[in-house]
C-alpha cells in the first residue's frame, strides 16, 4: 500500500462546495489506482452531500480511526470533526469555520508525522475562520509557519502556465511598502528551486512583472521598478537564476508571453490571480512552494451560492489531487537522481621532465 501516494484531503468549510467537489473528484474508480485518499472531516456531512449527487451512489467509503487503517481501494474518512458542529449549506457560519480549522489541523498533524504524503485543502472562508480564532490570512501563511519556514510561495499552476506572487493576502495599499529587493529575490529562489524539484524543469526561465502601469515608464509612473525590482532581477541573475523583466502586465498577458516562460512572478495577489483565473479557472491549482511538504488546493473559493445543489465543477479539485501526486513523484525522482553522487576527480595527466637536447653545431 505504501507504494501509492497517500493524499490527505481537508474538508474545508462545511457549508461550501468542498464536500461536493471532493466526492465528485474521488468518484472516478481510476483514482484508487493512483493514490489512497484520506478525507479529514465528518462521515455524517459527507453522507449528506453524497445523497445530493445521484451519480455517486456507488461510491464506497471506509470510516477509519487513523491512516494506518486506510483501504487502498476506497475513499477513507477520518471523523475528526465533532458531530455537534452544525452545518447549513450556502450559509457562512462559525461551526462551518471551526470544522474547517479542525480538519486542517488534524491533517497537518499526520503530515508532520509522515503518515500522509501530501495534503489537498478544500477552501474555507477567510473571514469566518479568522473570527473562529484562525490567526493566519490563509493556508499558505499557516503552513509556512507550521513547518518552520521563513518564506513560502503562493504558486498558481496548470500544465502550461505557472504564476507566483510576491505578496499574498495583503491590502493593496500596503503592497508598495512591502515589496523589497530581498523579498523578490527570495521568491525567485523559491520559484526556481520549485520548478526544478517539483515540476522537473531543468533550466527554468522566469518572467518578472512590474508594479506600476507600463512598468513605471522610466520612472515617470513610479520608481519601484528602478529602485527595487530591477536590482532584484540582477541579483537573481548573479545567482544563476534566469529571471527577466520587469514586464508590464497588460502587454505581457495580452500578447500571451506567459507561455514563453516556465513561470511568472507577479508583485501582488490580484495582479497574478486575475489573469490566471481568467485563463485557467476550471483547472487551476494553488500550490504552496518552498515547503518540505506538498500542499495543493483547487483555485476557487467556498462557492456558497452553489453548495448543496450538485452544480459545482470538480475539475479544479481533481487537478489539485493529480498535481499533488505528480509533485510527490517528482520530488522522489529528484532526490533519487542526486543520491550518492560520484566523487569528482580531476585528471591531470602524466608529468614529463623537460629534456634539453644539446646543439651539435
Amino acid at each position: 500500500m505504501r507504494d501509492k501516494i497517500i493524499v490527505g484531503i481537508t474538508q474545508g468549510d462545511s457549508n461550501g462546495i468542498g464536500y461536493e467537489v471532493i466526492i465528485k473528484a474521488l468518484s472516478d474508480a481510476r483514482m484508487s489506482e493512483i493514490c489512497i485518499p484520506v478525507i479529514y472531516g465528518s462521515s455524517r456531512i459527507f453522507g449528506f452531500y453524497k445523497k445530493r449527487i445521484p451519480e455517486t451512489e456507488q461510491v464506497n467509503t471506509n470510516i477509519i480511526n487513523g491512516v494506518e487503517d486506510a483501504h487502498s481501494k476506497r475513499i477513507n474518512i477520518i471523523n475528526c470533526v465533532p458531530d455537534n458542529l452544525a452545518f447549513d449549506p450556502g450559509q457562512p457560519g462559525a461551526d462551518g469555520a471551526k470544522a474547517a480549522i479542525i480538519s486542517l489541523e488534524s491533517a497537518v498533524k499526520d503530515l508532520k508525522k509522515g503518515k500522509i504524503d501530501a495534503i489537498v485543502t478544500a477552501p474555507f472562508n477567510k473571514h469566518t475562520v479568522r473570527e473562529a480564532g484562525f490567526a493566519f490570512p490563509g493556508h499558505t501563511e499557516y503552513l509556512t509557519s507550521e513547518f518552520g519556514e521563513n518564506d513560502g510561495l503562493m504558486f498558481l499552476c496548470t500544465e502550461t502556465m505557472k504564476i507566483g506572487v510576491v505578496t499574498n493576502h495583503l491590502s493593496l495599499a500596503k503592497v508598495s511598502d512591502a515589496i523589497t529587493k530581498d523579498m523578490i529575490l527570495s521568491k525567485l529562489k523559491l520559484m526556481n528551486e520549485s520548478l526544478m524539484k517539483d515540476f522537473a524543469v531543468i533550466r527554468p526561465k522566469i518572467a518578472v512583472l512590474g508594479l506600476n502601469p507600463h512598468s513605471g515608464d522610466g520612472g515617470s509612473l513610479g520608481t519601484e521598478e528602478i529602485e527595487v525590482i530591477n536590482p532584484a532581477i540582477e541579483a537573481a541573475n548573479g545567482e544563476n537564476i534566469l529571471a527577466f523583466g520587469p514586464y508590464s502586465p497588460d502587454g505581457f498577458f495580452g500578447s500571451h508571453m506567459q507561455y514563453k516562460f516556465d513561470a511568472v512572478l507577479a508583485m501582488y495577489h490580484d495582479q497574478g490571480l486575475i489573469p490566471f483565473k481568467a485563463l485557467a479557472f476550471d483547472k487551476g491549482v494553488n500550490f504552496t512552494a518552498g515547503l518540505p511538504i506538498v500542499r495543493t488546493s483547487p483555485d476557487h473559493g467556498t462557492g456558497y451560492d452553489l453548495a448543496g445543489k450538485n452544480m459545482a465543477n470538480p475539475m479544479p479539485m481533481l487537478s489539485a489531487i493529480y498535481m499533488a501526486i505528480d509533485i510527490c513523484k517528482n520530488r522522489r525522482l529528484y532526490a533519487e537522481l542526486r543520491k550518492n553522487p560520484l566523487e569528482i576527480k580531476h585528471f591531470e595527466g602524466p608529468k614529463y621532465e623537460k629534456t634539453i637536447v644539446p646543439d651539435n653545431d
